[in-house]
């Protein structure tokens, strides 16, 4: 690969003519489904006005982490901490410790990288039950690599006391609020903002989110594609493509990564007879596609198995379109890896 300095090649068109995009940072395609705005702004300030203890915090990224709803709404519980993260957890530590809920907010790259150790030290090593809610996840921005939060399911896996949520939808994201309160320590979540798609209940109209649960949404026979985040939706999507040429995908949704639901994987992988396949908007070292390979191996569970995810790498800048067709997660490359698999 060019070091970052030297020339690369241009893409082009079967014509020759040199293929550009504009957009730095586009809108995830989700053609065809219904959005909802910012359902995670508006599911907190639904539960702080019925828990008083619930307060949201910021590194100057309220906007875009969607939680100016809840400063609008409950200006006196919101703490806009500037551009300090390692300051952003220490004091949600400090009110964690005075019996209060906070919701940390900022990009996700940040959280992992420069504010690691203070959430290890002061977060996690006390089981404090501070909430990290992270914008810009894995691939979901075209500024490269200083915004691209690649690694970071890797980085809090490894964290011990760490929750750890990748959703998908806007119900997973407006089911995970109440259930982060709830839950007694520490937890790290991914963040779609905006205008999140609503995509599950098109496939599953009974599902919920769960805390730690792994969870049916499409069933087949030929495959079993387990996937999280915004790759449960490209998952679906193949999958209906793929059934038009007589390839019968399931689609298991693990929205918590950390606990791993291993009953539920174990139980799927092991019907027998189906290629499986782990698909996630992340580096294939040390995410979903790994934890659900060291489960199946240590419970002697061995099905032909591929992982779909990002390379080692750091990746380039661009539009989100082109760069999630370059790096294998759009709809077209998930089917054409699937085929070639089968």
């Amino acid at each position: 690969m060019a070091r970052k300095y030297e020339p690369r090649s241009v893409p082009k068109t079967d014509s020759g003519e040199t293929l550009t995009t504009s957009a730095m940072i586009a809108s995830l395609e989700a053609e065809g489904y219904d959005t909802v705005a910012a359902p995670f702004g508006n599911a907190l300030v639904e539960l702080a006005g019925k828990n008083d203890k619930i307060v949201g915090l910021t590194a100057d990224l309220s906007k875009y982490t969607d939680l100016h709803i809840f400063a609008q709404a409950l200006p006196d519980r919101f703490y806009q901490m500037g551009m300090a993260e390692q300051s952003l957890m220490m004091t949600a530590a400090g009110l964690a410790r005075e019996g209060f809920v906070p919701f940390a907010t900022t990009y996700a790259v940040f959280a992992s990288r420069r504010a690691y150790d203070f959430i290890a030290m002061a977060i996690a090593e006390e089981n404090l039950p501070v909430k990290i809610v992270c914008a810009l996840p894995g691939l979901t921005t075209g500024y490269g690599p200083s915004h691209q939060a690649t690694e970071d399911l890797a980085i809090f896996r490894g964290l011990p006391n760490m929750t750890i949520i990748d959703p998908c939808d806007a119900l997973d994201i407006s089911g995970m609020v109440p259930a982060m309160a709830a839950h007694e320590g520490p937890v790290y979540a991914r963040l779609l903002r905006g205008q999140v798609p609503s995509v599950l209940t098109r496939y599953n109209p009974d599902y919920r989110f769960r805390l730690g649960k792994a969870q049916i949404i499409r069933d087949g026979k030929d495959v079993l594609v387990i996937s999280c985040g915004l790759m449960t939706m490209r998952a679906l999507d193949a999958a209906e493509r793929l059934a038009k040429e007589g390839i019968d995908v399931a689609v298991l949704h693990s929205p918590t990564i950390k606990p791993l639901d291993e009953e539920t994987i174990l139980a799927e992988a092991g019907k027998g007879g189906r290629l499986v396949v782990t698909a996630e908007n992340h580096t294939v070292n040390g995410g979903l596609g790994e934890a659900v390979a060291r489960t199946l191996l240590t419970n002697a569970v061995t099905p032909t198995f591929r992982m779909i995810g990002l390379p080692d790498a750091f990746l380039e800048a661009g539009a989100l379109p082109t760069l999630h067709d370059m790096y294998g997660l759009s709809v077209g490359k998930i089917v054409e890896k699937i085929k070639i698999w089968m």
